[in-house]
């Protein structure tokens, strides 16, 4: 029965890796090939060499979107994780009503990105009205209107896996820890933070990758007013390729340029992280 299964298994696996190919490998590999060209449809793509890319290169709007979503994704990545580690050991405590309070925090992370930055901007706007001024008129108000506003959305979702990383610790050895008489900062440094490395590898992964690849938010919240300079790198890509005539060739490099420097962070990020593991 074994044999028969594994025989058949490719033909199993066959309808995916078709979706896959057709949706993630074709397409990825055309717009590779597209960022070196010039075009408007990829009917009509002619070859340019590296001009795309010296233009992306140049486009002073592009690099100022490169370091202020670096800024935002550090920012969001300390206080996204910091919060919601806080939060998975208060709640892992003896206390009534634990499942309420995960659950309330889990919930906006089932709102979409577009109707948070919309709610958002409503709320905003109407506690900055009271001092004279708007979210549109100041790029540090927006910055920190995402920051608010994503951290209230992923806060519940890291939490969860923290929570999880927490029950996973053996007892035993936090039992050790109190008879070898370790305190409260200590348990937490040297016990409790090491045996939870792998959750914060991959609430460390999420918020980077997250913080870098943010877009429905800073469409729906600032819209990269004012004069674009709240304007992250995917909305600035979006808006090269649909925005300017002329340049989609840029935006597809800008695109490429994109993924390669997520991947690259991603990549350093999760060696660092896995290289702290321990093994329980």
């Amino acid at each position: 029965m074994q044999k028969a299964v594994k025989r058949y298994m490719p033909i199993f696996v066959l309808p995916t890796f078709c979706a896959f190919i057709l949706g993630f490998i074709i397409p990825f590999i055309m717009g590779i090939w597209l960022s070196f060209c010039k075009f408007t449809t990829v009917t009509d793509a002619k070859f340019t060499g590296f001009s795309n890319y010296k233009k992306a290169f140049e486009d002073t709007v592009f690099r100022h979107s490169f370091w202020y979503t670096a800024l935002f994704a550090v920012a969001s990545l300390i206080i996204i994780n910091a919060v919601a580690f806080a939060l998975a050991s208060a709640l892992t405590k003896n206390m009534r009503g634990t499942n309420i309070f995960r659950t309330i925090f889990f919930m906006p992370n089932l709102i979409g990105g577009i109707v948070l930055g919309y709610i958002w901007q409503l709320i905003f706007n109407g506690i900055l009205e009271k001092y004279g001024t708007a979210l549109a008129l100041n790029e540090w108000y927006g910055f920190w209107g995402l920051i608010i506003l994503v951290s209230w959305q992923q806060i519940g979702y890291m939490m969860i896996i923290y929570i999880a990383g927490l029950q996973s610790i053996p007892g035993d050895v936090m039992e050790a820890a109190q008879i070898d008489g370790a305190g409260k900062w200590t348990k937490l440094f040297k016990v409790t933070i090491p045996m939870m490395m792998p959750s914060i590898t991959i609430c460390m992964f999420l918020s980077l990758t997250n913080g870098f690849k943010l877009f429905d938010q800073n469409l729906s919240l600032t819209a990269g007013e004012p004069s674009k300079m709240s304007e992250m790198m995917a909305l600035n890509i979006f808006n090269t390729f649909y925005g300017r005539t002329g340049w989609e060739g840029v935006g597809q490099a800008k695109a490429v340029l994109f993924f390669v420097l997520v991947v690259a962070i991603s990549m350093i990020q999760l060696h660092m992280t896995r290289s702290k593991e321990v093994q329980q």
